[in-house]
């Protein structure tokens, strides 16, 4: 994997994907050589590396094989989360890239996700870079919201499941009955994990998250029977 570098990138668009979730894509000064998986550190106050409310880090929400760099965030009333929403096109970021050794490989050929909430922006950049590749993996995503309106990226990801049958999306949404029949009632418990370990074994299993859900997952995943050295955990750290 590439070492991390300081990289600028200029605002060329931004894409609302649920009422509170906005993605941003960036024209880079040069090409970011990531891994599917993979994240960065957006950098507001060069003077002051350090200065952990304007500099954060954000998974990439796009292939590498774009020739622009997503990344994808919850907005808050955070100061960071004020800097993003005031971008403009053209606007200038520094990044620091690529970083994480939660990647998908292509020698994975089934794979599984077990994710809640903006844990599925490093999933869509591994998705997004299958499709792109055209590569045969089987693909199991467990994909939990509070509610319909929550689930990001919905319309990519039916998309992607409906040009290739080895993509297989499982929606949860846990504090309402949901009204899409594709969606199901319920949470990554022990119970929906047990019902569907014969679908998960086998497969290298990726948990992205905060780190309390990251660490409850992987618990129950392997008491639910995965293999242990097949599972891969992220845990966003400051979010």
């Amino acid at each position: 994997m590439s070492k991390p570098e300081l990289i600028a990138g200029r605002l060329i668009q931004s894409i609302d994907r649920t009422q509170n979730i906005r993605s941003f894509r960036f024209a880079p000064d040069k090409k970011i050589d990531f891994a599917a998986g993979q994240f960065l550190r957006v950098i507001f106050d060069e003077h002051n590396r350090d200065n952990k409310e304007l500099n954060k880090y954000l998974s990439f929400s796009s292939s590498p094989t774009k020739d622009y760099v997503e990344v994808t965030k919850r907005l808050s009333d955070s100061k960071f989360s004020g800097r993003l929403r005031e971008l403009k096109p053209q606007d200038k970021v520094m990044f620091e890239a690529p970083l994480g050794s939660c990647i998908f490989k292509e020698e994975y050929k089934a794979i599984g996700f077990l994710i809640g909430g903006i844990g599925i922006t490093p999933v869509i950049s591994i998705i997004e870079y299958v499709a792109e590749k055209r590569l045969d993996t089987d693909i199991l995503l467990i994909y939990s919201n509070r509610t319909e309106d929550d689930i990001s990226f919905k319309k990519e990801l039916d998309y992607f499941s409906g040009i290739n049958k080895n993509v297989k999306i499982i929606y949860l949404v846990t504090d309402c009955q949901p009204k899409d029949k594709r969606c199901i009632f319920g949470r990554i418990d022990r119970e929906l994990l047990s019902e569907n370990i014969n679908q998960l074994c086998g497969r290298m299993v990726f948990i992205f998250g905060p780190p309390k859900m990251v660490e409850t997952i992987k618990e129950l995943s392997i008491a639910s029977g995965c293999e242990k050295e097949n599972i891969k955990t992220e845990s966003f750290i400051g979010y």
